[in-house]
Order: structure tokens, then C-alpha cells, then sequence
């Protein structure tokens, strides 16, 4: 058993995977521990449905060039579970992690707390120990009664781009997930505001910062040929444009860029958040991969894409990249091989993407029992008006069917950051 199966296996054991969502036991916990996120250095809290890993992401290289050193929490994990926390910029590892569940289990019990909520225990421990200038958090599912929201001081806070995810929990209406992510606000903490597609999201995001007398920053950014220009509260930067691929991590990279500007001490050296912004890594989100470390076989002349978009924002994203990649000079035809949990909606996901798609070929994901039924995503794709659209057994079968009559294709592995992972786990050789 690798150091991951045991992190799991150990979760699984101590721990539900879902729990009715309340901050109250995770308070009792941290009390335990001797109240470890009252000791953070400043902290960036970032909500949103889409962009938060890439902004942290963005985030995160913009703060490592400038020399400052940083922790890190996200969500959820692609790989490994413990990938989750960086401390001081190092990955915190399985062994690290399993020696800080111990500690809160010496401490505190198996108090009856969730997965997530203890892997926050583990991360505000961490934190807490090692000096750091920075503490970049991601929420988990919502804001307002996320478990990283225990935290009542907060440096900087920050939502992206809000779409319909996760409505069981939040509300099937944006102003209901909206008022969710902006429970992350504290009185007088900056809050930036990236662009919303949306004008209801964005005025009950508004509402909730003036009512608690948050000093609001609406991101500004102008996209030219080859530069971004960025307004912050101290300055205006022409900056490149971003490492990560798709016209949606403009809006990702800015409200890093703004978010920055705003931490306490020095303004950053504008070189610094330039090489942030072309610096910046964030796997499976649109994702080249190199065709010859893919783990299965790969039509020839084709391009591999991975991404784990899942929902009706992600969908539009990667369709305007697609037109984009439609309208170069080699006019691959773009086919999806396409795999999603159940409680995703495929339509949702599909409606944007599906014109763009020459053909989708659906499959389950490897190793997870709660998605839907590849004939059912078929199904949908062809209701969509994708022109061909069949099932697979497994990614193999998938990349080998991934043809078009014989010219180079563009081959799109998403649906799912599980699957994402999956594909990931098995180019590193860990699963």
C-alpha cells in the first residue's frame, strides 16, 4: 500500500466522508489544538465556483518571485490527497500529513468531523508552525459555512467567477450560491470582485460587502494582443499575458494581480508579478500533455488536452477556446473523451461545448463508482447535436477510437477533475 492508499484508507476509517455543514465542531477541534488559525500569518481567503485553484495558482507564483514565502491549501486534490497543503512552498506529503492527523487525534479525539474538515485541521497546524508571509486558503464548497471560514481575521479576501455547481448544498439559483461564497467577507478586509458573467451574482456579491463594510475592489482588466492591463488600487500594469491556456485565466490572473497589491507591506516590483503570471502551473486545467508520456496509445499526429471542467461555466470556457483552436491554421477537429460524476449535470456542461465537437466518446471513470453511465452521456451529446458520439471501455479504448477519417486530431480528456487526476496519477506512474 503507497503513502496515499494509507492517507485514505486513514480518512475513511476515522472520518465521514460527508457530514451536515456546521463550523461548530471544527471550532471544538482547533480549540484542542490550542486555536492553531489564530496564529496564521495574512491570510488570502478565495471563493468562487470557477477559478480559485488558478488564482491561488497565479497567486502563488506572483508572491514565490517577489521572494516571499508562502502556504498553501487547496481543493480538492487531483493525485494525491495530501498535494492539498504546501508549506512554505514544499508539498507537505503523506507522512507529514499522517503525523498531523495523529497529533489532533492525540489532542482533540476522533471528534466527529469530516474528511475535509480535518485535512483544514491539519493545514491551519502546519501553518501555524512554520513561519510563512503569506497564507493562500481555498474554500472547500460554498464559503459561508465552509470549514476554512473559521478564520474571523482575514487579510484579503477574494471570489471568482460564480456559476451553478454544487446545488444541492448552495441553492439552484446564482443569488443563493452567490450569498454563500460571500460569507468569506469580514468588515473592513478588502474583498476583490472578479468579472461575473452574471449581474445578480454580482450584485448580491456587492450588497454583502457593502452591508458588512468590506472595502470593495471589483476587478478591471483589458485583454490586448499580446499584454493585459490591470487596475489595482495602487497602480496600472501592462503585464503578459498568463501561462495557463483559455481567455478565462485573464480574469483568473487579475484578480491574483489585485489580491497582491492589497497584502500588507511593499507593493511587489512589477517584474515580479510578470513572472508570476507566465510562471504560474496548474495541472488538469486545460492541460497540454506531452502525447509520448500519456500511458496509453495515441492516434498519431494528434494533440492531448486534459481538463477538468464540469460544470455550465467550464463548458463556455472551453468552448471559446475551442473556436479559437478551430480557427488556426491546422483546423484539427476537436473530439472529446468525456467522463462525469453523477450529481454533474452533462447537459449543463455539454450545451456550450457540444458545436465545436466533432465527435465525444464517453466513458466511466476509472476506479469511481458515482458517475454517470457512459451511454447516458452519449446520449445527451447526441440530443446536443454532436455529430458522432459512442462509449468506450476505458481511456484506451477511448484515445484509440479518437479518429476523424484520418486527419490529426485534437483529442479533449475532461468532465471531471477525478478523471483529471486519474489520467495524471497514471502518466506519474501512481496508479
Amino acid at each position: 500500500m503507497n503513502g496515499d492508499d494509507i492517507v485514505l484508507a486513514r480518512l475513511r476509517r476515522d472520518y465521514p466522508e460527508r457530514i451536515d455543514y456546521s463550523l461548530d465542531r471544527l471550532c471544538w477541534v482547533l480549540e484542542r489544538l490550542g486555536d492553531p488559525h489564530r496564529a496564521l500569518p495574512p491570510v488570502v481567503h478565495v471563493a468562487g465556483t470557477n477559478g480559485k485553484g488558478s488564482t491561488i495558482a497565479f497567486l502563488r507564483a506572483i508572491l514565490q518571485a517577489a521572494g516571499r514565502s508562502v502556504h498553501v491549501f487547496t481543493s480538492p486534490h487531483l493525485v494525491r490527497w495530501a498535494e492539498q497543503i504546501s508549506v512554505g512552498g514544499q508539498p507537505l506529503g503523506d507522512h507529514g500529513f499522517l503525523a498531523l492527523l495523529d497529533r489532533i487525534e492525540r489532542d482533540a479525539g476522533r471528534a466527529l468531523v469530516s474528511w475535509f474538515e480535518a485535512t483544514t485541521a491539519a493545514a491551519f497546524l502546519a501553518f501555524a508552525e512554520t513561519p510563512a508571509d503569506v497564507v493562500l486558503l481555498e474554500t472547500g464548497l460554498g464559503g459561508r459555512d465552509d470549514a476554512t471560514n473559521v478564520l474571523k481575521t482575514k487579510a484579503v479576501t477574494a471570489v471568482t467567477r460564480i456559476s451553478r455547481d454544487h446545488t444541492l448544498e448552495l441553492g439552484e439559483t446564482l443569488s443563493e450560491i452567490a450569498a454563500h461564497k460571500a460569507g468569506i467577507f469580514r468588515s473592513g478586509v478588502a474583498a476583490v470582485l472578479a468579472p461575473q458573467p452574471d449581474a445578480v451574482a454580482m450584485t448580491v456579491l456587492t450588497e454583502a460587502a457593502k452591508t458588512l463594510g468590506a472595502p470593495l475592489h471589483p476587478v478591471v482588466v483589458e485583454c490586448r494582443h499580446d499584454e493585459i492591463e490591470i487596475e489595482t488600487v495602487h497602480r496600472r500594469l501592462v503585464l503578459p499575458h498568463p501561462s495557463l491556456v483559455g481567455d478565462h485565466q485573464i480574469a483568473n490572473a487579475a484578480t491574483a494581480v489585485c489580491c497582491a497589491d492589497l497584502l500588507p507591506g511593499d507593493v511587489l516590483a512589477e517584474s515580479a508579478v510578470a513572472a508570476g503570471l507566465v510562471e504560474a502551473t496548474w495541472p488538469g486545467r486545460l492541460q497540454p500533455l506531452d502525447r509520448r508520456a500519456v500511458p496509453w496509445p495515441v492516434p498519431a499526429m494528434a494533440e492531448v488536452w486534459l481538463d477538468g471542467g464540469h460544470n455550465d461555466s467550464a463548458g463556455a470556457a472551453l468552448a471559446i477556446q475551442a473556436d479559437r483552436w478551430r480557427h488556426t491554421a491546422d483546423g484539427r477537429p476537436l473530439i472529446v473523451v468525456l467522463g462525469m460524476l453523477a450529481r454533474k449535470r452533462p447537459e449543463a456542461f455539454l450545451a456550450p461545448l457540444a458545436p465545436r465537437v466533432a465527435k465525444l466518446i464517453a466513458i466511466a471513470i476509472p476506479g469511481e463508482p458515482d458517475c454517470h453511465a457512459p451511454a447516458t452521456l452519449a446520449g445527451v451529446a447526441a440530443q446536443l447535436g454532436v455529430p458522432v458520439t459512442g462509449t468506450a471501455d476505458g481511456l484506451g479504448q477511448a484515445l484509440a477510437d479518437a479518429t476523424t477519417g484520418g486527419r490529426p486530431a485534437r483529442i479533449l480528456i475532461t468532465g471531471s477533475l477525478v478523471l483529471a487526476g486519474h489520467v495524471l496519477a497514471r502518466m506519474r506512474g501512481l496508479d
